[in-house]
């Protein structure tokens, strides 16, 4: 084949330290943008970022040469930096570890549905429970003592 095609989606999860809920509501926004023009700076395409009080989504398109632990080491040095100076929040960090799922292309509308609407999907599954159920769900093995 004389040439590359990629469709290369994933789904970014990963929580506050502690799952602290250091996001505030006042910056939160902001916050998002921030994390989207990280992406936009790597060259990566920021399709939608969301979450809520102790965590975010991001869903991200990436190109073949971006290596995912690079792509999530930048995004989460970058914005707690930004929180740190910004926000002059500096007890915020986040966790070490994080959740990235591959997301078919006939997957990314409700993919970003779901990412706007984590306010709404709050009110009734807890972070663990919804984390839960995306490594059930994309068959991830994992040992539940090390999850939080």
């Amino acid at each position: 084949m004389p040439s590359t095609h990629l469709s290369l989606h994933y789904h970014l999860v990963f929580s506050t330290k502690k799952r602290h809920p250091f996001i505030s509501r006042e910056w939160q926004e902001r916050l998002h943008a921030y994390l989207g023009g990280i992406v936009r700076d790597m060259g990566g395409v920021p399709e939608c970022v969301g979450g809520i009080e102790d965590h975010v989504h991001l869903l991200i398109g990436l190109k073949a040469t971006h290596r995912l632990c690079d792509v999530l080491r930048d995004i989460k040095v970058s914005s707690s930096k930004w929180v740190h100076e910004t926000i002059s929040q500096r007890e915020f960090a986040w966790q070490d570890g994080y959740g990235a799922f591959t997301v078919s292309e006939n997957r990314r509308e409700a993919v970003k549905l779901y990412i706007l609407n984590q306010e709404a999907h709050h009110r009734t599954r807890t972070f663990q429970d919804e984390y839960l159920a995306f490594l059930w769900q994309a068959d991830v093995e994992f040992d539940e003592r090390y999850l939080w």
